[in-house]
């Protein structure tokens, strides 16, 4: 269908800012770019924000810990930031995280992992993995069940969601109740339909250019992208995972390797909500300040949290 009205606004604007695309910055100057984007409004009113350290496998993870005044669920969702595993922070997702909160009911425990290529794969997988097992183990001081956490993230953040889950099913690790992946990156090959369909116009965010751009970054050798922690769909069995949601965007070069993911959840007897947003683009759920279909998707996916945590 065509964009929607309000997405063709904000990427009018972006396009008139005339920024240069991923590909052709350092990772430092698209970090700059990226901290010039964050929203300047007043935040999202929660109960309760802290800021705080937690044991990591090479030193402390920054995190920022949200309790909603309705804390209904008693559940907990751990949130990993996208961003390419270069670019991207806690702060970039403040909003998201803060919506989140309020509309599940539950604490968001959002994750400032080690970013590529100062710290390349396995680091931010390690990372998310020790916050989630850290999250778990002090859910009764954060007022929830232990039994009741959920991991997300978008874009790479939704790439290390699932890594986290597939390694607390391998390695014996806890057993998290439920995944909210939000267009995530799913293989290294860049072959897809919608890869190639969007593969060279960053009028769209997100181009194949930016992808080469983010994966050279973050694997350290060329077959790391055979790692199912670096790319789930190499994963040889997707089954015992926790049920999930996987929302894609219908202008997104992800959208294809996303939903195809969810296909396969389905098909390992994973019980799977799959939601595709048409008319919007790669990084929409993180626009909720200027775009209603945003918002719906934060709502959407919120409604599937409760439910998994209030069961």
């Amino acid at each position: 269908m065509p964009l929607d009205p309000q997405m063709k606004k904000i990427l009018d604007q972006m396009a008139a800012a005339n920024d240069k695309p991923f590909h052709q910055m350092t990772p430092a100057a698209a970090r700059e770019l990226m901290e010039r984007r964050l929203p300047k409004g007043a935040p999202t009113p929660v109960a309760r924000v802290e800021d705080r350290a937690v044991s990591g496998p090479s030193g402390p993870i920054p995190v920022r810990i949200y309790t909603p005044s309705d804390h209904a669920t008693r559940g907990a969702l751990v949130y990993f930031h996208g961003g390419g595993w270069v670019v991207g922070s806690i702060a970039m997702v403040d909003d998201t995280c803060r919506r989140l909160a309020n509309a599940a009911g539950c604490v968001v425990v959002s994750v400032d992992y080690r970013l590529a290529p100062e710290h390349k794969f396995p680091a931010g997988p390690e990372d998310c993995y020790a916050a989630a097992g850290w999250t778990v183990e002090n859910a009764g001081r954060l007022g929830c069940d232990p039994a009741r956490v959920a991991v997300s993230g978008s874009s790479a953040g939704g790439t290390l969601a699932t890594a986290a889950a597939m390694m607390a099913r391998d390695r014996g690790g806890p057993r998290f109740a439920y995944q909210l992946l939000i267009y995530p990156a799913t293989q290294r090959e860049l072959n897809t339909p919608s890869q190639n369909q969007f593969a060279a116009d960053n009028y769209y965010i997100l181009s194949r250019a930016d992808m080469e751009w983010f994966w050279s970054h973050y694997l350290t050798a060329p077959n790391d992208a055979a790692n199912p922690y670096a790319c789930p769909a190499r994963a040889a069995s997707l089954a015992g995972l926790p049920a999930a949601m996987v929302i894609t965007a219908e202008y997104d070069p992800l959208r294809d390797e996303g939903e195809a993911y969810a296909a396969r959840l389905k098909d390992s007897g994973v019980p799977t909500i799959m939601r595709r947003y048409d008319g919007v683009t790669h990084g929409f759920f993180g626009m909720a300040s200027v775009l209603d279909k945003a918002r719906q998707a934060i709502d959407d996916g919120a409604a599937a949290l409760r439910a998994a945590l209030t069961r």
